[in-house]
């Protein structure tokens, strides 16, 4: 789920780290006699004044883009046992199928981030959905489990693509006061793909195949990327205006009109910088990113663990069939959408913070709903561990008790994001970025070892483990909210002015 989510979010991080490195200046007899092109008032080709009809249709379009990836990474986990079987391995080693995927995740971003700031949106998403297409079809038709591995992990690289740049897209289109909603329900499209995709494939397995759930996944990809092709413009201001540039020298014939993007170029040492050591001397250095980074990280990998706890409960000790036990997670999807009111809900707060201060943002105003859903996380955890554990509860019980595991979590995550982009400013692209890395490893690791761990100590012991973990972080955001702003005074990297 590829940084996503309210108002002043993350999807103008990475540019506001642009703009702290302006590209190279022109020798001064050249720029004297060079002509700056930029937007006129209410210019109609500034995406800014496009119509909303128009905006919400390629929020459409964002959507779905972000959708294909998100499903592509779990829709493969219900035929786990069906490949192990098929393949001669273990279902543990099976895991791997999602794993790595999610693996792709933290390496993509590396490649593609910087693709976009310098060709632009479009570019950097249409041609990698169309390789994870390609990749989709080689899993389908794979004759050994180690080739299955090979085209997930490659898949998840291309996949990460829309992911982590459909958030920027729609900071490219939308003004502030709108983009907080556009944001919040873009997020529901990143979140739904996990928590809906089993149902869809446990239905593909049960009825067809296994490499069903990666056909239809390829033709869904392929689908929107057919679509997007053809309908989505590019929507970076620096690359719309750099072909304003083109064509006005082409209009009139006069050299002197440039726009300063043309002169960007892909350099190796700022996707190093940017990209790769920033956010990890971030994550290393900075309490604030180390602390939300862990949070955020913890219950997105809490998210994709269930796709192993989940049928061990339904299926294995409750009895359900596959499609009915992969149904469970349609409350995981209930509860991102409750959560969806609780961080709109703060929207009109955090809006009077910043009015408040002049503007300026306030990250603190961010934390309410993390509390809350650290609490809501926290309980659901307890919950299902302990009653899901005997059969002789109702099966509504810890269905409800998903319920609340997804609201908490994406109350968490989404507030994290908005905390760092907050907090860091020109450099909350380096800070979301060490989010996406880690967040990415833990997603990785934790379902690898979720049967060993649950079959070893039992489902309510290994889900209390769980909620140990997060009641432990249950006071970051109240820590946070007390002293949020002197640690940011210390903070080389975040502005306090």
């Amino acid at each position: 789920m590829s940084d996503h989510q309210n108002d002043s979010d993350t999807v103008n991080g990475e540019d506001l780290e642009n703009q702290s490195h302006p590209p190279p200046q022109q020798p001064p007899s050249e720029k004297q006699d060079r002509i700056k092109v930029e937007w006129d008032e209410n210019d109609p080709d500034n995406p800014f004044n496009w119509k909303f009809s128009y905006k919400c249709f390629i929020t459409f379009q964002l959507g779905i883009l972000a959708l294909a990836p998100s499903m592509g990474s779990s829709i493969i986990s219900p035929a786990s046992k069906v490949i192990a079987s098929d393949f001669h391995v273990s279902e543990e080693v099976t895991v791997l199928n999602v794993s790595l995927f999610v693996l792709g995740f933290a390496l993509g971003p590396t490649f593609w981030a910087p693709i976009s700031e310098i060709w632009g949106r479009k570019v950097s998403m249409l041609p990698p959905m169309f390789c994870l297409t390609l990749f989709s079809i080689g899993t389908a038709v794979s004759k050994s489990a180690a080739s299955i591995f090979i085209c997930r992990f490659l898949g998840g690289i291309f996949a990460s693509a829309p992911v982590s740049n459909v958030s920027a897209a729609l900071g490219d289109i939308w003004s502030r006061e709108a983009r907080g909603t556009a944001v919040s329900l873009y997020a529901i499209m990143v979140v739904g793909g996990p928590t809906l995709a089993p149902v869809i494939g446990a239905a593909l397995t049960t009825k067809l195949s296994w490499r069903w759930t990666e056909y239809v996944e390829a033709i869904f990809a392929f689908s929107v990327f057919t679509f997007t092709l053809i309908f989505l413009p590019e929507v970076y201001g620096p690359v719309l205006l750099k072909h304003k540039a083109q064509r006005v020298r082409k209009e009139t014939g006069n050299e002197a009109y440039y726009h300063p993007h043309e002169d960007l170029k892909l350099d190796f040492k700022s996707i190093v910088t940017k990209q790769l050591s920033r956010p990890l001397r971030m994550l290393l250095t900075e309490p604030m990113v180390t602390c939300i980074a862990f949070y955020a990280s913890f219950v997105y990998a809490v998210l994709y663990m269930t796709l192993e706890v989940f049928p061990i409960v339904f299926q294995e000790m409750r009895g359900l069939s596959l499609v009915l036990s992969s149904c469970s997670f349609i409350g995981l999807f209930i509860g991102v959408l409750f959560a969806l009111s609780i961080n709109l809900g703060n929207q009109p707060r955090y809006i009077r913070a910043v009015r408040a201060s002049g503007g300026k943002p306030v990250p603190e105003a961010r934390l309410p709903p993390m509390a809350l859903g650290g609490i809501i996380f926290t309980i659901g955890l307890f919950w299902f561990g302990w009653t899901a554990n005997y059969n002789s509860i109702s099966i509504a019980v810890p269905l409800v008790a998903t319920v609340f595991i997804g609201a908490g979590f994406n109350s968490i995550f989404q507030q994290c994001i908005n905390f760092l982009v907050d907090t860091y400013g020109i450099y909350a692209a380096s800070a979301t970025a060490a989010n996406t890395f880690l967040r990415s490893l833990m997603a990785c690791g934790l379902p690898l070892a979720a049967q060993p761990l649950f079959r070893a100590i039992g489902v309510g012991p290994g889900m209390s483990v769980l909620g140990a973990v997060a009641a432990l972080a249950m006071p970051v955001p109240f820590l946070f909210m007390k002293f949020g702003y002197r640690l940011r005074k210390k903070s080389k990297f975040a502005p306090i002015d």
